[in-house]
């Protein structure tokens, strides 16, 4: 546990600290840690109040536990969180193989084992799986599956490895704002995505022009991969120039303003905000996080840093304060989902750091090894 030397009976106190707080969100006092170990069927524990009195005190100093207020009890600390992770992991009652101990957890890969789970939640699971065609919708179930499951963040990360191909393309004018011109471009791929976007260009465009260069759009390269779209307008444009001027400048510059920029980049899909807006009682706090969790970007980069789409393996990051201080308190299980053995993107909650550890580590390890068996079976 970093270098912290933990004894036994300070490990056994610090567990029972964290199990309570994480089944009552209040702060443990010495108290009710003793209760716990009187009423277990092996007393031979025997620590009396005073005896955890001190060693909370030793854990405080340890960086392990904090007192919000001055009377009141106990709460672990983010490094707490990351040492019960890595004891449950290390014991076997999820997994073996840790690595990083003072960051991610990483869980080593193994066999789908339903018994991990009790057999009402994945009853729970399958059904909300029910009706799934395509990988893009398996991934945005698992985000509203997690999200609920874990009264968390349920997030997915979707990994765009083939070809779109354009289906319908439409432009339409927005309120321009002083100096530019602003469009909306709603693209179709022939796979059903739907990409939005604005345009700020450098010319206003009437309806009319925009309507004609959608119709040119859609009547001409219907069926083509988009990123090769943009270069048979360029092409055309240096060939045809003295015929489609005026039509063709209005194509270029409506694409080369983003209208076919290939999405070469992940597609993200999010649920359940609410639920931590619900979990978070400074409202300072809860601003600052939530500005940070909208900048999607922000979610991408943390995906992709600590879940390697290559490993079969479950990670635990316990504390985001790298991602932004205000999100401290918060842990990512995450793992990512596989077809075939290529990536299909990365399934993962975000949630306050008081859940139930085991119980979500095996939900998301369930739910990312579902999609050899939902996304495969319609492919």
């Amino acid at each position: 546990m970093n270098e912290t030397r933990v004894s036994p009976r300070e490990r056994l106190v610090l567990t029972a600290i964290i199990e309570l707080y994480i089944a009552t969100g209040e702060p443990v006092a010495s108290q009710a840690v003793a209760r716990v170990f009187a009423d277990r069927p092996d007393s031979s524990v025997g620590l009396s109040s005073a005896t955890i009195r001190n060693v909370m005190a030793t854990l405080a100093d340890a960086g392990l536990l904090e007192q919000p207020h001055t009377s009141a009890g106990r709460v672990p600390t983010a490094k707490a969180f990351r040492t019960y992770v890595e004891q449950i992991t290390q014991t076997g009652r999820v997994a073996t193989g840790v690595q990083a101990l003072d960051g991610p957890v990483a869980l080593s890969p193994s066999p789908l084992s339903p018994s991990l789970l009790s057999e009402e939640r994945r009853g729970q699971i399958e059904d909300s799986f029910s009706g799934i065609s395509s990988t893009n919708e398996y991934l945005q179930r698992t985000s509203q599956v997690l999200a609920l499951l874990s009264s968390g963040l349920g997030v997915a990360l979707a990994n765009m490895t083939g070809t779109q191909v354009l289906e319908h393309i439409h432009f339409s004018r927005l309120a321009a704002t002083v100096g530019n011109s602003r469009v909306l471009a709603v693209l179709v791929t022939q796979a059903g995505v739907v990409h939005d976007r604005v345009l700020v260009l450098g010319r206003e465009m009437s309806h009319v022009e925009l309507e004609t260069a959608g119709r040119y759009l859609n009547e001409n390269f219907r069926g083509w991969p988009v990123e090769k779209i943009r270069t048979e307008i360029a092409r055309r444009v240096d060939e045809e120039r003295a015929a489609y001027d005026a039509l063709l400048a209005s194509v270029e510059e409506l694409c080369n303003r983003g209208a076919l920029v290939s999405e070469s980049g992940p597609t993200l899909f999010v649920d359940g905000m609410a639920n931590l807006i619900g979990a978070e009682v400074d409202r300072e706090r809860l601003k600052q996080m939530l500005v940070a969790l909208e900048a999607k970007q922000r979610l991408v980069e943390l995906l992709t840093a600590y879940v390697d789409g290559r490993r079969q393996e479950v990670r635990v990051v316990v504390g985001l304060d790298a991602a932004s201080p205000a999100m401290q308190d918060l842990v990512l299980i995450g793992a990512p989902a596989r077809l075939g053995g290529e990536s299909l993107g990365t399934v993962a909650l975000i949630a306050p750091t008081r859940i139930q550890y085991q119980e979500m580590i095996h939900a998301v390890r369930y739910i990312a090894q579902l999609s050899e068996r939902i996304v495969g079976a319609r492919d």
